[in-house]
């Protein structure tokens, strides 16, 4: 009888500590899948993620215009603050705290680079709309590969740009805040390795 309730005793904490193995397995396979290959491509260095700036309602920019006056611009929408700084969450959750961060001088670029909350981020020209200046965009998109090509990739690289850029860097058409990740190839080409949806 003894030898029974032994027997029944040990079978019953095998069992036990199976469960917990189990749950624990379920738990890494659960972690691996999480990860999202564009934010692991970003920590192994040859990538750069450029993304279009958050919710900004409107098309292109008031007649108005003026480069470093706000209130003449389409800017983020609170909705749009809100999504920057859910992206910038997204960054952090894929264990990217910190990045280098580069943003177009428009206010609704660099309002969303701000919000990411990433680092301080500086302006970069080449990555400025041309949307309303068509003829623009063939020079600037060349300045921005030459710019890309002398860059440190060992460190997160964060772009914040606009629809045009992107497309015409990239050749993809991005939803506003669509992060899309680029890897810069050993013989110099630009390359989409994923586009991660932040909607």
């Amino acid at each position: 009888m003894e030898q029974n309730n032994f027997l029944g005793k040990l079978l019953s904490q095998l069992n036990s500590t199976l469960a917990v193995i189990c749950l624990m397995l379920v738990s890494l396979g659960n972690a691996q899948a999480d990860k999202v290959p564009g934010f692991e491509a970003l920590k192994s260095g040859n990538h750069f993620a450029i993304m279009r700036h958050a919710i900004a309602p409107g098309f292109g920019d008031p007649a108005n215009f003026e480069l470093r006056v706000c209130s003449t611009q389409r800017n983020l929408s609170q909705g749009g603050i809100e999504q920057a700084k859910r992206i910038g969450d997204r960054f952090r959750e894929n264990g990217i705290t910190e990045a280098k961060v580069y943003t177009s001088q428009w206010c609704r670029c660099i309002d969303t680079a701000k919000h990411l909350n990433l680092g301080k981020a500086e302006e970069l020209p080449a990555m400025n709309s041309f949307f309303e200046t068509q003829e623009r965009g063939e020079m600037q998109n060349q300045q921005l590969k030459e710019w890309l090509a002398e860059q440190d990739l060992s460190k997160p690289l964060v772009l914040v740009a606009h629809q045009v850029n992107i497309t015409a860097l990239a050749g993809v058409y991005p939803a506003s805040g669509e992060i899309i990740v680029v890897e810069r190839t050993a013989a110099g080409e630009l390359e989409v390795t994923d586009r991660i949806q932040t909607e």
